[in-house]
């Protein structure tokens, strides 16, 4: 009995099911930083808060909300983003602005970054990275044509612009540069020519160069990369205790817990420096592990955008992969003394609750959009037949099989 093909179904009849890998390695990861958290800053936390699970508790209530955002994100259509793309994107400017007001801007080692609510504080930089990859995704998706011409990047350009400043100003280079390198990948994927590209990269590099030039402390951190041992108690002191927590690790590491780099010795080692001591605790293994899991959670996030079933959706989840790329590349890079230091977060990992809810609310983004399109997006085909499938078809059936289509067609 021949086997029939099995027909497709409309896409606004898809229902498919949520990537069950994506978030388990997602939640492997943030179970894996919580312990990381605590093992990392407990010593500083009990000497500052006189609890050594200040961080802990801090983590446990991000990782709790953002599971909620995920699985709130997951259920709701990703296209009412697509809608409320204005809104979101002028809760983010606000936030950014709202930063620099007095009493509600928290400052710390010289920087405004956080805004202080009466319960917990959250860091504005963090939200407005998603609020432009939900406009760039909608704006570049909307004007397929008009991406192509200069004066079609512009608003995505002036965008992107407006964030860098307010982020800038804070003042917090590292996240501009990751909104800057975020910018720039979001109009490549929207199929921006390289020439424009070009004609905003260089003012970009520029503008880089004249903003570490003008301020000593950056300036001093270049210096400090390029010969750390310049300067072992001042700028390079950080770098120089990274590399000590890492060529202590060896293979596989000193062990869970027994880091000495988080005995004061090296700063922010629960945050910016963690893998750091990932390296130092389970050696070059544990921190290949990592590696490979965020590379997994990036090309899952690839294979949705690619079975997205429209413009937006793709580039919505594009994005998502983009920006948690750049910030594990330049967080690794500053760990590994292979760019000049800067404070930037490891995704999933490092203490702080603001970016933990958003970048697990983005990996309900993306089951959303799995949800709709990437199961049922699969065409499906019965086994056929031997019988079938060995039969030849001769050049005079196939004649006359064309005859018959032209004259149908006439």
């Amino acid at each position: 009995m021949k086997k029939r093909k099995l027909e497709n179904l409309p896409i606004e009849n898809r229902t498919g099911k949520s990537d069950v890998w994506l978030v388990t390695v997602t939640m492997a990861l943030v179970a894996f930083g919580i312990l990381m958290v605590y093992s990392a800053g407990s010593y500083t936390a009990e000497r500052i808060y006189g609890t050594k699970f200040y961080y802990v508790y801090k983590q446990l209530t991000g990782a709790g909300l953002g599971a909620a955002a995920m699985f709130l994100f997951s259920r709701i259509d990703y296209r009412i983003l697509k809608k409320l793309r204005y809104v979101i994107l002028a809760v983010s400017v606000i936030l950014l602005a709202i930063v620099f007001l007095p009493g509600v801007g928290i400052t710390n080692y010289g920087a405004r970054r956080w805004i202080n609510l009466p319960f917990f504080t959250i860091q504005a930089s963090e939200i407005s990275k998603f609020g432009f990859i939900v406009f760039a995704a909608a704006y570049i998706g909307s004007h397929e044509s008009k991406i192509t011409s200069f004066v079609g990047i512009l608003p995505v350009v002036a965008v992107g612009g407006v964030i860098c400043l307010l982020i800038i100003l804070e003042p917090n280079m590292s996240v501009t540069i990751c909104m800057a390198a975020l910018m720039i990948v979001m109009l490549f994927l929207g199929g921006a020519k390289i020439k424009h590209l070009l004609m905003i990269i260089v003012p970009l590099i520029i503008a880089a160069v004249v903003l570490i030039l003008i301020e000593p402390y950056r300036f001093a951190r270049l210096m400090a990369f390029i010969d750390p041992w310049e300067s072992p108690l001042e700028e390079g002191y950080q770098l120089i205790q990274s590399y000590y927590g890492l060529g202590a690790g060896g293979l596989f590491g000193i062990g869970l817990f027994n880091s000495r780099q988080k005995y004061l010795f090296l700063p922010f080692s629960e945050s910016d420096f963690i893998f750091s001591v990932i390296g130092e605790e389970f050696g070059l293994f544990g921190c290949a592990i990592i590696m490979f899991a965020y590379i997994f959670i990036i090309r899952r996030a690839l294979k949705i955008a690619a079975g997205a079933n429209d413009r937006f959706g793709s580039l919505l989840c594009s994005g998502i992969a983009a920006i948690i790329a750049i910030q594990v590349m330049v967080n690794i890079a500053v760990v590994t003394g292979s760019i000049p230091p800067t404070g930037l977060p490891l995704p999933f990992i490092s203490s702080g609750s603001s970016g933990l809810i958003v970048f697990m609310s983005s990996i309900g983004v993306l089951n959303s959009v799995k949800r709709s399109s990437h199961k049922s997006g699969e065409l499906i085909y019965a086994k056929p037949s031997r019988r079938f499938s060995k039969k030849r078809v001769k050049p005079s059936e196939r004649r006359l099989s064309k005859k018959r289509i032209e004259k149908t067609a006439v």
